[in-house]
């Protein structure tokens, strides 16, 4: 049976600034990049209250979420941006104990956004860039965080558009898309090997959070399940790399793709037993969730 994490002393008020940005308190419990902060009082998002009853925007829609959970998409000027806010109103304190328990601290819903940030940061992960967040306590208990991100410019997540080079290589073989292929499968498995070498595990490590821009760069989005679990990692790094072989549609990405992609995480040009043995586990895992969504008529992306 897995052990669980112990809680350590850090204080759960207490947040890092993201690598080159600089946040002031605009109010108790709000808190804004020093580049947003007239923005911020213009549409007098100056306290948690107004936050939570601002509703100038539209669901982005996306996976079903629990009732405490909402989500909105903005539009702001100077600067023009669109803005995407995650707000946790009065978690269950069921869901706020797993999390205590999987981070190893006792902290808000909010903060399991915004605290990987720099660690992924200074490892080279990109992530979509946080403006703002706040957090409420009561005497042991969240009532209410939120935390707002910038839209990624000039970038949309993989399951939504692949580049071309993958596309015309299927289609017409031309050589140039077949180095285009090889390059990015390269960097692909290069990105996923940063992110697990920071201790982190995604367990939503699909295409899906995965954002590639028009320049060639990947982000890492949805980061609120994020951990770093310790004693377990191997079963969650499998479980991320299964995640993202699962979605990684089959009519596209061949075998060969995937050996190379592998190859390039684990950083070898030669597998030995222990690779082998990941990758059937691996694969197993991808498997075991095959048969799970068939029989509730999911499509299965990486048998298609």
């Amino acid at each position: 049976m897995m052990s669980a994490p112990i809680m350590t002393s850090t204080s759960f008020h207490e947040h890092k600034s993201p690598i080159g940005q600089r946040f002031c308190k605009i109010s108790e419990f709000v808190h804004v990049d020093a580049e947003y902060k007239e923005v911020f009082t213009r549409l007098g998002l100056t306290s948690i209250d107004s936050v939570f009853s601002f509703n100038v925007g539209k669901d982005p829609g996306g996976s079903v979420i629990p009732k405490y959970r909402s989500r909105l998409q903005f539009e702001i000027d100077r600067p023009a941006k669109t803005l995407f806010m995650k707000r946790y109103d009065r978690p269950v304190m069921s869901a706020q104990i797993k999390n205590w328990f999987w981070h190893g601290d006792r902290k808000s819903m909010m903060s399991c956004d915004l605290d990987p940030v720099e660690i992924l940061a200074s490892a080279g992960i990109r992530t979509p860039r946080a403006i703002a967040w706040g957090e409420q306590w009561g005497l042991l208990f969240e009532k209410r965080s939120f935390i707002i991100t910038e839209k990624i410019q000039d970038a949309e997540s993989l399951e939504k558009r692949l580049p071309p080079c993958l596309e015309e290589d299927v289609q017409h073989r031309w050589t140039s898309s077949i180095v285009g292929r090889r390059q990015f499968i390269r960097e692909l498995g290069e990105f996923a090997r940063k992110f697990h070498g920071t201790g982190y595990r995604h367990r939503d490590f699909y295409l899906c959070h995965i954002f590639y821009g028009n320049d060639g760069t990947f982000y890492l989005i949805d980061l609120q399940r994020v951990f770093k679990p310790g004693l377990p990692a191997e079963r969650y790094r499998i479980k991320d790399i299964a995640q993202l072989h699962y979605s990684a549609p089959g009519g596209v990405f061949s075998r060969t793709d995937r050996l190379r992609f592998y190859k390039a995480y684990a950083g070898k040009s030669c597998l030995d037993r222990r690779d082998k043995t990941f990758i059937r586990k691996v694969i197993h895992k991808a498997e075991r969730m095959a048969r799970h969504n068939r029989k509730h008529g999911v499509p299965v992306p990486f048998t298609g």
